[in-house]
This record gives structure tokens, sequence and C-alpha cells, in this order.
């Protein structure tokens, strides 16, 4: 049997992907707060272009939609880098997963202004710029991991 080790403070790690899905729960919940307001049955996924038009509450509902889906769109990559990174530094790799978090929700909020310029800001620069970071440093972990082997 094989046992696998982690590094002191991986704790960190596993609780700031905790947090991640703390943030899908608050959009999911803002997404069926805007749909009931709207009132866009299920299974419409968004708000037609008539019925954005003619309500601001659709409009709201479909930003608040989009916002969630963005979201969804880039936990892969925020999973698997925070994992590759977190097992060589975790307390950095907890660091950037949680400001990412944080970007998220001040780009949640903005977004479900109904306004969608709102979504961005200096948060939101700062989200990316961890999601960047960590990609980065995970593709180097990897990368001396694949070295490592060759070597040996």
């Amino acid at each position: 049997m094989s046992s696998a080790l982690v590094p002191q403070g991986f704790g960190y790690v596993g609780a700031s992907l905790v947090s991640t899905v703390w943030l899908l729960l608050g959009q999911s919940f803002a997404v069926s707060s805007a749909r009931k307001k709207a009132g866009i049955d299920y299974p419409q996924a968004y708000a037609e272009k008539a019925q954005e038009k003619a309500s601001k509450e659709a409009l709201i509902f479909n930003c608040a939609q989009r916002a969630h889906q963005n979201t969804l769109e880039n936990l892969p990559a925020v999973y698997i880098s925070t994992i590759v990174t977190g097992l060589r530094y975790p307390i950095p790799a907890a660091a950037a997963c949680a400001l990412w978090v944080v970007s998220r929700i001040s780009y949640t909020r903005g977004y479900i202004t109904g306004d969608p310029k709102k979504r961005v800001g200096l948060l939101y620069g700062l989200g990316s710029i961890s999601l960047l970071g960590s990609l980065l440093t995970a593709t180097y972990v990897a990368g001396t991991w694949v070295l490592e082997n060759i070597k040996a």
C-alpha cells in the first residue's frame, strides 16, 4: 500500500477550495432570486432579448446567470492550478485561490446591478492575476516533477 504525503499547510488549500463552493452557492441563490423576480420559467436558461428589453429584472437575471456560468467556466483551471501549486507551495496557492474567490464575489455583485460594465474593477483584475500566477506556478511545479523523474 502506498501513502501520499501532503505538505504542512495544505489544509489552507482545502479551505480555499471549499470557499469556491460557497461562492457557487451564493451565485446560485442570486440566479434563483433574479429568475423569480423576472418571471423566467425553467428550463429557459436565459431571458430572451424581447424579455430583457421589456424588463430590467430579466436583464439582471441574465447578468446573474452569466456571472455564475463564467465562474463555472473558470473553476477547472482554479481547481487544478490550486491543487498542483498547493502540493509544493500550499500557502501561496491557498492565498491565490482565496483572492480569486473574493474577486468573483466583487465581479458578481457588480454584474447583477444590471450594468455588465460594473463587473470588472481592481478586484477583478487582481483575481485574474492570481489565477494566472497560480497557473504559471502549477506549470512550473508539474514541469519540475517531470524533469526530476526523467533524471531518475
